[in-house]
């Protein structure tokens, strides 16, 4: 089984879905036949580096309401994250630009180290309140799961390099009807939006792997259909 996860690395709920799905697997018994791979999408694509505003400030901006009101909003978001063991600093949040997170999350992918890294730019951001769009953070940040410093300086500073492979990600969301993250996708063929609770999960887990994973159906070749078989009831020899 295959799972794509459509998120960014400042989407409170991204990192929500995703301790919730992480949650499902622990209590799936076919959990080690599961590939969970990344996707990109950036909730503002236009969206400017770190400006010094936090993110009460931007929220409250953004969508018209006052500080008190992004507070509040803010306070409810970190509490749907403190039930699955994650700390959001909503206060010391730096809201900012995410392409070269996202880019450097492809180079962790040909590395093998797309899971890690993608886990600790989450964490970078919610909990230890980094700056995503500051190239000595996100150096330290990849330094910390084992990627090549030099190489690492050489993407952040071709803005070229792996830009392309963010970009197909979102094109992709784009035609598969991707409109807000987490956006899940099983199988290429069923999906799920949003951090959704654990049970909602792990159900779609059990069902996608009941429907994909039929039980063999025998070909009955007995011949004598009268032939003595035991059940739970019973063991009797059929009358000839």
């Amino acid at each position: 089984m295959k799972i794509e996860v459509w998120s960014d690395f400042v989407c409170p709920f991204c990192y929500i879905g995703k301790r919730r799905l992480e949650l499902a697997l622990e209590q799936f018994p076919n959990r080690d036949q599961v590939e969970v791979e990344f996707k990109s999408f950036e909730l503002d694509p236009n969206s400017q580096v770190f400006s010094g505003k936090n993110i009460h400030e931007a929220i409250a901006a953004k969508y018209g309401i006052s500080l008190e009101e992004a507070k509040r909003a803010n306070a409810g978001i970190g509490q749907q994250a403190a039930s699955v063991g994650l700390t959001f600093n909503f206060d010391d949040m730096k809201p900012t630009n995410t392409f070269d997170a996202h880019r450097l999350a492809k180079l962790a992918k040909s590395h093998g180290k797309e899971k890690e890294l993608t886990e600790k730019l989450l964490y970078s951001y919610f909990t230890e309140s980094k700056n995503l769009s500051d190239q000595d953070t996100l150096i330290e940040i990849t330094d910390s799961v084992g990627l090549d410093t030099e190489e690492v300086k050489s993407v952040l500073e071709d803005k070229t390099k792996f830009s392309n492979d963010v970009r197909i990600d979102e094109a992709l969301a784009q035609q598969i009807g991707v409109t807000g993250v987490p956006f899940f996708v099983i199988n290429q063929k069923y999906s799920i939006s949003g951090a959704q609770p654990t049970e909602t999960f792990l159900g779609a887990l059990q069902q996608v792997w009941q429907e994909e994973n039929p039980a063999p159906k025998l070909k009955d070749l007995s011949g004598d259909n009268s032939a003595a078989v035991c059940t739970d009831d019973s063991c009797i020899i059929p009358e000839k």
